[in-house]
């Protein structure tokens, strides 16, 4: 996140930004989740940790697994490729004629002694690892999400529905956006910087491809933000024909802040991509979200920052903190009597509450794991909001 004090008094710029489904680490996210999805697919109790890299014609897959499922790995990262867009040798990444090596093994046995229930002296699910997990939400928009960042990946999916559908045929997998928001005294006025790069072919003039971005990704994501100040940068170096794992190489896991928050709140833990649900780094930020958003929900705080902190091998969380930047109802130490009461943040409970045992995953590799309108995404369910209201006497 850009913070960026203004000369004016109460006056911010906050960005974010995102990438397509078709940027190289993205790429990679899918892939690892496509895995665990086709395991979970056959055993629910599969348990994974999986990293992909990708460059120039070649894709890597390594990593550990419990599962009692045979995975056709090559198939799968064929299939992801090709449902991204990567379909043509012209790209110089394709999903037909790219090599792929596998290297998995199973889990480690010391760490599988921590998380398995009811095994030697550990008599309850614990955390697959060691750390500390974030959940945040805001009232200043619809999906209790920080504005920035759910205009960023408007834009992004933008640029790829425009792809697939043919509105812009000349445009390929690959893009990003960014955006930077003017707040005023906490609340956003306007969109003061756009920044847009998008692959393309060499078919397009760069003054058409300008011209078509600005009219059909941004200004139909945009709207009212827009007014004659705003900053455009759409393909700012000039021609982007080289893109996706072709000219940057892509690695699981190294968008951690467009998965999140856009940088709104300090991230926790590591990456979810490829990690199964006993990894409190994925399942963890997963209900530390569903709180924070049921807190905002409810009323009793307009934001909420909640932090969840594990140790490996133990269930109950070693420490629960929250933050409400003063925006609360009702006092922080209610709220979070409130959170013990109506929420379980052991590992086991996380996932039966939320369902999690599910192939869901890699539709969450790509525009976010938090703020989507997808029934399949229960941490964003605002179930218990109604009753924190009715406790909290609001």
């Amino acid at each position: 996140m850009l913070d960026k004090i203004m000369p004016e008094k109460n006056v911010r710029l906050i960005t974010s930004e995102s990438v397509t489904e078709g940027h190289p680490d993205k790429v990679c996210d899918q892939i690892s989740d496509g895995i665990y999805d086709a395991m979970l697919k056959v055993d629910p109790m599969s348990r994974s940790a999986v990293e992909t890299f990708c460059t120039t014609g070649l894709v890597v897959v390594g990593g550990e697994v419990t599962t009692k499922a045979y995975v056709n790995v090559d198939k799968i990262v064929r299939e992801v490729l090709r449902g991204i867009g990567y379909d043509k040798q012209e790209y110089g990444f394709c999903s037909t004629d790219v090599g792929i090596l596998v290297s998995i093994h199973e889990q480690s046995p010391d760490i599988a002694r921590g998380v398995d229930e009811g095994k030697g002296e550990f008599k309850e699910q614990g955390a697959g690892d060691q750390g500390l997990m974030v959940g945040y939400a805001t009232n200043e928009t619809k999906e209790l999400m920080p504005l920035p960042i759910v205009l960023a990946h408007k834009l992004t999916a933008k640029l790829a529905a425009v792809r697939k559908s043919g509105l812009l045929p000349y445009l390929r997998p690959d893009g990003k956006s960014q955006v930077t928001i003017e707040y005023h005294d906490g609340k956003a006025t306007r969109a003061e910087t756009v920044v847009i790069a998008a692959h393309h072919s060499e078919s397009v003039s760069l003054e058409k491809l300008r011209a078509d971005i600005k009219a059909r990704v941004i200004k139909p994501v945009m709207g009212k933000l827009l007014d004659s100040q705003t900053k455009y940068f759409i393909n700012a170096t000039g021609k982007f024909t080289l893109g996706g794992p072709s000219a940057d190489t892509g690695l699981t896991g190294r968008k951690i802040i467009v998965d999140t928050y856009g940088g709104a709140v300090p991230h926790g833990g590591g990456a979810f991509s490829g990690k199964d649900l006993t990894k409190v780094d994925r399942s963890g930020a997963y209900m530390a979200r569903y709180v924070a958003k049921n807190v905002v929900a409810s009323g009793l705080a307009e934001r909420c920052l909640l932090q969840v902190a594990y140790a490996i091998g133990v269930a109950q969380p070693v420490g629960i903190y929250i933050d409400t930047f003063r925006t609360n109802k009702i006092s922080e130490r209610k709220i979070l009597e409130l959170i013990n009461k109506h929420f379980d943040f052991r590992p086991k409970r996380i996932i039966d509450a939320l369902n999690l045992r599910r192939p869901i995953y890699q539709k969450t590799a790509a525009y976010g794991h938090f703020g989507r309108a997808d029934k399949d995404f229960t941490w964003e369910a605002t179930d218990k909001a109604r009753l924190l209201k009715k406790e909290a006497k609001l």
